[in-house]
């Protein structure tokens, strides 16, 4: 058997994909961490003596698990073990408390919570109680185990609902967002085919294994048949070490990733931070050029970001071997399956790798539009190459006297100022223009103190028109964001500062 990644992504399921992997190449490791090492072909045996563990405690074909569980190999092989049972997954970002993960249990009827015990302080056992969760069982070092003998044949088909992932809730209850085993393969297929990976690179995995990028990278890992470290708990500089001691080629996560490895190479002008690496690539939250364009410069590798929501895992992706303008500019181009159509502004979707709606039905009413595009909210518009341009999100326009502002645009301006280390920009109310313009800045160590009059001048002179200049600045410890990209979470500035300066 000599299958292409282009064959394998014909996978009907997720467990076909992992199984056709292992057959190809079962020696080649796909996870390291901690000095442990699994193969292709580990994975599938492990993962279904798990299956036929979990089958014992009565999990079936369409049984709802619910997991929180930190990035292990272990939460990989659980995973794959339900996907060899055709159970319905609902995975739980692991920092996730009392209001997110009852919410979650409710609203998807789990029969079954896997969760870490205690884990960094935390006693998931005790909380998974407290909320009256079912089928509680802890599955951090030990699975559960059987014999595969008792196993009823695995899934023939991916299109029925088989995964139950949760957007952020931030002022409002999350939503749980229904995948199949076909519309993640087709988002990680979208990741893995642009970066041009080959089966001699090594990955790394750390972020959250619950959010949907842990399907997409390893759908990715499948294709192509390489092997990633994954981080349980990732802080640099602490983990450069395991970045080298593995010789990883491509790392990345997010737009936050990039500037914490761009921080540590400032650290180390003349030797590069991790030897071997070649490639950073990531999505979830906008990249301003300039930090491409430093990345590039300071770190000598490339930088490809993609487009990506818990909707659609993989919308487009830059391609290592594009221009440094498109590159830095936009969010790559969409693969062949991918429909973007731009209706007012709006970035709306058709393809196979879009969800089926959520959990409540009134909410999938509301989304998708007439001819079952998906709104996603977001602002942009596509270029003539067909690359796709992101321009701000339908809420974080700001309305000052009646004239839209892109807070994205003056972010990308601010990333180019030596005084900024990151930077956001939100409308606050006012009474005489509707909402002021303020910039929240978080500054590098040793930086000097900025002022809203220097700020002003330095984006005078980049050229933003006088009505989009900020009003008022902030500058901050720390920008607050999510634990699982690193978002900035910009409903809580606008808490925070909505009130007049003192």
């Amino acid at each position: 058997m000599n299958e292409t990644p282009h064959d394998l992504s014909s996978a009907r399921t997720l467990w076909e994909l992992a199984a056709r992997r292992a057959a190809v190449t079962p020696d080649r490791p796909v996870l390291l961490q901690a000095g442990r090492r699994l193969t292709f072909g580990e994975l599938r045996a492990r993962a279904e003596r798990v299956a036929a563990g979990l089958y014992g405690m009565g999990v079936r074909p369409g049984t709802v698990v619910a997991w929180q569980l930190p990035t292990r190999i272990e939460t990989a092989l659980l995973s794959f073990a339900l996907a060899r049972l055709g159970a319905v997954q609902s995975p739980v970002i692991p920092f996730y408390r009392d209001r997110e993960v009852g919410f979650a249990l409710r609203e998807s009827k789990a029969e079954f919570f896997a969760v870490p015990g205690v884990w960094r302080g935390h006693d998931h056992t005790e909380m998974a109680r407290r909320l009256g969760a079912k089928g509680v069982f802890e599955a951090y070092d030990t699975l559960p185990d059987g014999d595969p003998s008792v196993l009823p044949p695995p899934p023939a088909e991916g299109t029925s609902v088989r995964w139950i992932y949760w957007t952020s809730g931030t002022t409002s209850d999350p939503k749980g967002v229904l995948h199949t085993d076909r519309s993640l393969i087709a988002g990680g297929s979208c990741l893995a085919h642009a970066l041009r990976l080959t089966p001699d690179d090594v990955g790394s995995v750390a972020f959250p294994y619950a959010h949907i990028a842990g399907p997409d990278y390893t759908v990715m890992l499948l294709l192509y048949g390489f092997p990633a470290v994954m981080f349980e708990h990732f802080a640099l500089p602490d983990a450069l070490a395991e970045y080298r001691r593995h010789g990883v080629t491509v790392a990345g996560g997010s737009t936050a990733f990039y500037s914490l490895f761009l921080a540590e190479q400032r650290r180390r002008p003349g030797a590069k931070v991790i030897p071997t690496l070649r490639l950073l690539a990531g999505g979830g939250a906008p990249k301003p050029p300039e930090l491409y364009h430093a990345v590039t410069r300071e770190m000598g590798v490339r930088l490809t970001h993609g487009y990506g929501m818990t909707e659609v895992p993989m919308i487009t992706m830059g391609d290592p071997e594009d221009t440094d303008g498109n590159l830095a500019t936009t969010e790559g181009r969409p693969p062949a399956g991918m429909e973007i159509r731009i209706t007012d502004g709006e970035i709306r979707l058709r393809g196979e790798a879009v969800c089926q709606g959520y959990l409540d039905p009134a909410q999938t009413a509301a989304a998708f539009d007439a001819d079952g595009f998906l709104r996603t909210g977001d602002l942009g518009h596509l270029t003539e190459s067909g690359h796709l341009v992101l321009t701000g999100r339908l809420k974080d326009v700001i309305i000052r006297k009646g004239e839209n502002i892109s807070a994205k645009e003056i972010e990308d301006l601010l990333a180019a100022h030596p005084a900024v280390a990151d930077s956001a920009v939100v409308g606050l109310p006012d009474a005489e223009r509707g909402e002021l313009v303020c910039a929240v800045v978080e500054q590098p160590p040793g930086a000097a103190g900025l002022t809203l009059p220097e700020l002003v001048s330095f984006l005078r002179a980049q050229g933003l028109s006088v009505h989009k200049l900020p009003e008022r600045l902030e500058v901050v410890d720390a920008l607050p964001r999510n634990d699982t990209l690193r978002k900035v979470l910009k409903y809580k500035l606008r808490e925070r500062f909505s009130a007049p300066p003192p």
